[in-house]
């Protein structure tokens, strides 16, 4: 048995504060201000300025994805092209690699304020395969090499360039398709149990990954249900299936379908392509590409919410958002569900009358807070491309004022797994009148991502009976001002009230991954 005395915040509905909690056996037994005798003889962990809060979620990321990435060739931290091209040379060193994929290219935080392109690429690496996904995953680039290796069907596909190694749209999801087909399973399940402890170091407990990106016979998928069977220490891990085959579904037995890649609406405002209403601001005729018409979409989510599935959907643009909120109407009249918990993922750009009808369908928004100051995608670079309509991007005051239930992700590995830096950008948001108050943000990222898996009876808040999922701050948020809260550091992540571990043993895992517990 524990008993904390201090600040326990609950991030409940009244955003409660109390001074004592005691955990005993993994459950939350009493929450109050004053202590029952029955406790008072127990050793107790004073807080002092620390805080008690539920364990952070992140509600939306490429768990797999960014498991590889973290622990392979990450470029987000370089200055310039060169720099880019030094990191490339010390992994070639290092690991000896047939073919080289990278993560985290961008034009913005570069001092050539440019893509790096294929003749860059190719003076350094005229053999040597490479690839470099763009940092909002939704392209990438490639030398001639990468381009010979890929299958001859990509060429005929939208978004191949051959001129400057650039692959967006149908033929980035194919390449990417292709090339995960060449990363070793072993590697990638060390990388995947490794990542577990850069999350944990973030306070998070709980996931909501998308997952489904062309490895053979959907291994990430099979894989990262596995692995989460089998760890050792009790996170819990929520599996969004990223295809439009309802049936793939089903036959695993899993409970939610969607996510990007297969069930991505439209492209992202890093390439340009994310689906508008009216023509970008610097581009007359560029409107952004919609990958699937109407009728299509409303057909995917007709039949899988007949089947009883949680869907979600990416939609960065207003024309996509409307598409996703349209559908998903289409699907809860052909099929009235009451407590579907169908939500659009991202949801940039929304439309006046697409958060009025999400509001009235209980569809929810899985946000990603961390974009309102991203350096890979600065506020400027927006403003350029969509004008007077970059003042309504990511409005989460409005979202919140329509009632709509919003949690917080990261997009992972487009931006890192941070809840505190969501909640900071939540709360310093670049537009007059749409920050959130410092405990709606924390809701972002405990009870309301807890309602959007479902597990709101068991985590999410501190409350009697819950699971003692917590995490100890250095402070208490409730009493900082919004400008400080990237001060906030975590001293401890508690899974059922025991603290975290780190490392995750192979054998010890795979023991633990034959018991059948559903994702």
């Amino acid at each position: 048995m524990n008993v904390y005395e201090g600040s326990i915040v609950t991030c409940d509905r009244n955003s409660a504060q109390f001074r004592y909690l005691v955990e005993d056996e993994g459950m939350i037994r009493f929450v109050g201000d004053f202590l029952p005798a029955e406790y008072a003889q127990h050793p107790r962990t004073d807080l002092g300025e620390k805080a008690l809060l539920p364990a952070f979620a992140d509600t939306h990321l490429h768990y797999s994805n960014y498991a590889f990435f973290s622990a392979s060739l990450d470029v987000r931290g370089a200055s310039s092209i060169d720099e880019i091209i030094g990191m490339i040379e010390k992994y070639v060193a290092a690991h000896g690699p047939k073919t080289v994929l990278g993560f985290g290219v961008s034009a913005h935080n570069v001092k050539e304020k440019r893509l790096i392109e294929k003749a860059d690429l190719e003076r350094a690496f005229p053999r040597l395969p490479v690839m470099l996904i763009k940092y909002d995953g939704h392209a990438s680039v490639n030398n001639a090499a990468m381009l010979a290796l890929l299958p001859a069907a990509v060429r005929g596909l939208r978004g191949y360039h051959a001129d400057t190694g650039q692959l967006n749209q149908e033929a980035y999801f194919a390449a990417t398709d292709f090339i995960t087909k060449k990363v070793s399973t072993i590697d990638l399940v060390k990388n995947t149990l490794g990542a577990f402890d850069r999350l944990a170091q973030k306070g998070i407990g709980m996931i909501h990954t998308v997952e489904g990106i062309g490895f053979p016979k959907d291994l990430d998928v099979d894989l990262v249900r596995f692995i989460a069977r089998g760890l050792s220490n009790p996170m819990s891990v929520r599996l969004f299936f990223q295809t439009m085959d309802v049936n793939k579904v089903l036959k695993r037995k899993l409970p939610r379908i969607g996510g990007c890649f297969a069930t991505a609406l439209d492209g992202c405002f890093g390439s340009v392509d994310a689906a508008l209403h009216e023509a970008y601001q610097d581009d007359a005729q560029n409107k952004g590409v919609l990958f699937y018409a109407q009728e299509d979409v409303n057909a995917f989510t007709k039949n899988a919410n007949r089947a009883g599935l949680q869907i979600e959907m990416h939609a960065i643009g207003d024309a996509a958002f409307d598409q996703a909120v349209n559908a998903l109407e289409a699907a809860l009249k052909d099929y009235p569900r009451e407590d579907h918990r169908h939500s659009v993922i991202h949801a940039c750009l929304p439309t006046e009358k697409g958060l009025a009808k999400a509001a009235r369908l209980g569809i929810g928004i899985a946000a990603q807070p961390a974009f309102i100051h991203w350096p890979l995608e600065p506020q400027d670079y927006l403003e350029s491309i969509l004008g007077a309509r970059a003042q309504g991007l990511n409005p989460l005051k409005t979202m919140h004022d329509y009632g709509i239930t919003v949690s917080g992700g990261s997009d992972a590995p487009c931006t890192l797994p941070d809840p505190i830096e969501g909640i900071y950008c939540a709360c310093n948001h670049t537009l007059a009148g749409e920050s959130l108050s410092i405990p709606e943000a924390l809701k972002l990222f405990t009870s309301n991502a807890a309602w959007m898996s479902f597990d709101e009876k068991q985590r999410g808040t501190l409350g009697i009976g819950k699971i003692a999922d917590m995490v100890i701050l250095n402070k208490n948020p409730l009493v900082m001002k919004p400008g400080e809260l990237r001060e906030l550091q975590v001293e401890s992540l508690l899974l059922k009230g025991q603290p975290y571990k780190p490392g995750q043993g192979i054998l010890s895992m795979l023991v633990r991954g034959v018991a059948p517990v559903g994702t």
